[in-house]
């Protein structure tokens, strides 16, 4: 099972982005879970830092899904926020779409060449080189 990545106000940044990319790279998910706005902007640089380790360093796009969650501590009930970090499913430009579509697509025919069907195996008439 996978840890959720806790993160306060006090969060060291890079720490945080490290162990993102670390918990991501043997996962293929992370989770950081914050209460108040001191701890969530701790999560939000160390998401952006995480994002670039994994992009440079692994040639991995992420996207981050944040999103509400009821959390008990001490017996109260708190409103967190998680970020779900998940690889990227990238989406061809319609440049890319349009080049794809033009491969697909067959030769008109007047530009396909003709090639000569004669089987290389047939022997030349004596005559002709007389």
């Amino acid at each position: 099972m996978m840890d959720i990545i806790k993160v306060s106000a006090n969060s060291r940044t890079s720490a945080v982005a490290g162990a993102i990319a670390g918990v991501f790279r043997e996962h293929g998910r992370a989770e950081v879970q914050a209460i108040g706005a001191g701890a969530v902007n701790q999560s939000v640089k160390a998401l952006v830092l995480a994002i670039s380790y994994l992009k440079e360093r692994d040639n991995i796009d992420v996207a981050c899904v944040p999103e509400f969650v009821d959390v008990e501590i001490e017996d109260k009930v708190r409103t967190a926020i998680r970020l779900v970090v998940e690889r990227r499913e990238t989406v061809p430009s319609a440049d890319e779409m349009e080049e794809l579509d033009q491969l697909d697509q067959a030769p008109e025919a007047d530009e396909i060449t003709q090639v000569d069907q004669t089987p290389e195996t047939e022997s030349p008439d004596p005559a002709a080189f007389s």
